[in-house]
């Protein structure tokens, strides 16, 4: 069954549990002792971090391990902060980070700090000249990711760092998505990753800080990993994440291109096969091994689910999958449509056979959906003389509040409007991307007795 959904969970890399049992035989003493056992741990987990340091593009000692990528994120936000306090109490992030730098810029909002969040375009890619406009006199820190999780779309960085080196504010990059591929270029003052999306263990992170950059270690104290990583080391794991990242590192050059090349296939034979679809993301500055694509009139959880039925592990950034009930805040910020959304993640050595039978059960799929949930499938009927619609979608979940207004669009005259009452959230970001893919204007959004009223004039 093909597994597409390597960007929240690359399967074990072969040379990951190879090292893995080694090290559960040889690594399992503390590497703080100076017995032999000890001694021998020492050497496995100093072998480790030159490793995982030259594969970063950093110093081994601006290098520790953590228990996950989120704590990593955490433990740099938290430090670089509490290290630059002096400088001030603000810190500057995309709109598009992921969830760990979210919660970690609420949690120093929480604590009396401030936070801006860069918007970013339809691609999903900060304006390096807005994010500059961002840093101020008390800006203590900057976030960037280097690759976005859920549309793949590169940032850049190099640019960003730049900029924030000369207004002399270190930037903090979430490489989770992109390590794996390659180092991240450009004058980062701090890293941040996961060994589980480049095909290592669970449970290891890292956290690079550059030698200069103002840090003090915040929370639970320790004396391992330099004070930033309490706790004592998971070592078998730390070797095994170190080995496969070397490894993924030896195939990524080839193994990039060629799952470039799948996933534009994808991209493109997306839009020709199925209609009403929105591919996201940059078309050119993104990760090879990613691509996302949103389907009007269709739930995402049963379109998850029927792919999942016909063999296929897929994920989805959309509201319609999420027990929050709220649209992803990627989507969100790019302004493009939540519904209906499928994020594929190729992983490594993924057979070009499994890509072209996708391609082949996709369309049948999504037009199962959209007749299961009645959606339109003829050119709509001539105008009514009626001059105004009001549907109430109240209550109803996406995409029905969407549905219902492509199925009453042609009853009224050119100029007349529509107008929409839902209280689902993810109909605020849909409604006016159906309006800009189906060339009709969205009025705008009204308060009403329960949720909203979206008005939508007819155009054509």
């Amino acid at each position: 069954m093909p597994y597409f959904d390597a960007a929240s969970a690359a399967p074990l890399h072969p040379v990951a549990r190879q090292a893995l049992l080694a090290a559960l035989d040889e690594g399992w003493a503390d590497p703080a002792r100076l017995y032999r056992e000890g001694r021998r741990a020492r050497l496995l987990l100093d072998a480790a971090r030159e490793a995982a340091a030259d594969a970063v593009g950093c110093r081994p000692d601006e290098l520790v391990f953590t228990s996950s990528g989120t704590t990593a994120v955490h433990a740099g936000v938290a430090g670089a902060l509490s290290g630059r306090r002096r400088v001030g109490r603000h810190m500057a992030l995309s709109a598009v980070e992921h969830s760990s730098v979210l919660h970690a810029a609420g949690a120093h909002e929480a604590a009396g700090g401030s936070s801006t969040g860069v918007p970013v375009g339809r691609s999903g890619a900060v304006d390096p000249a807005a994010y500059a406009g961002a840093l101020r006199a008390d800006t203590a820190l900057a976030c960037l990711q280097s690759a976005n999780h859920e549309v793949g779309t590169e940032q850049p960085v190099e640019e960003v760092a730049a900029l924030c080196a000369e207004a002399g504010v270190p930037l903090l990059v979430d490489a989770a998505q992109s390590l794996g591929w390659g180092p991240v270029a450009g004058g980062w003052s701090l890293l941040a990753a996961s060994a589980h999306k480049w095909g290592g263990p669970a449970g290891v992170g890292l956290l690079a800080v550059r030698k200069g950059v103002r840090f003090a270690p915040h929370g639970p104290a320790g004396e391992r990993e330099s004070g930033r990583a309490p706790g004592f080391e998971n070592l078998p794991a730390i070797v095994a994440a170190a080995a496969s990242l070397r490894a993924v590192r030896d195939e990524a050059a080839v193994e990039a291109e060629r799952l470039r090349a799948l996933v534009g296939r994808i991209r493109s034979v997306v839009a020709e096969r199925v209609g009403d679809v929105e591919v996201v993301g940059d078309p050119e500055r993104r990760l090879p091994h990613l691509v996302t694509f949103s389907c009007l009139y269709v739930d995402g959880e049963t379109l998850l689910h029927e792919l999942d039925r016909h063999g296929f592990s897929v994920s989805s950034g959309s509201s319609c999958t999420s027990s929050t009930l709220e649209p992803s805040h990627v989507l969100r910020a790019m302004g493009v449509l939540s519904e209906g959304n499928v994020r594929v993640s190729l992983p490594m050595g993924t057979a070009e056979a499994d890509v072209d039978r996708f391609l082949e059960v996709l369309p049948g799929v999504v037009a199962e959906v959209r007749e299961r949930l009645g959606a339109p499938v003829a050119s709509p009927p001539p105008p009514s003389p009626a001059a105004s619609l009001v549907v109430d979608a109240l209550g109803r979940r996406c995409p029905i509040p969407v549905i219902e207004l492509a199925k009453v669009i042609g009853e009224v005259p050119v100029g007349a409007t529509v107008t929409v009452l839902a209280d689902d959230e993810a109909a605020r970001l849909d409604i006016p991307a159906w309006c800009q893919m189906r060339e009709q204007e969205y009025v705008g959004e009204e308060p009403a007795d329960r949720g909203s009223a979206y008005v939508v004039r007819r155009l054509s």
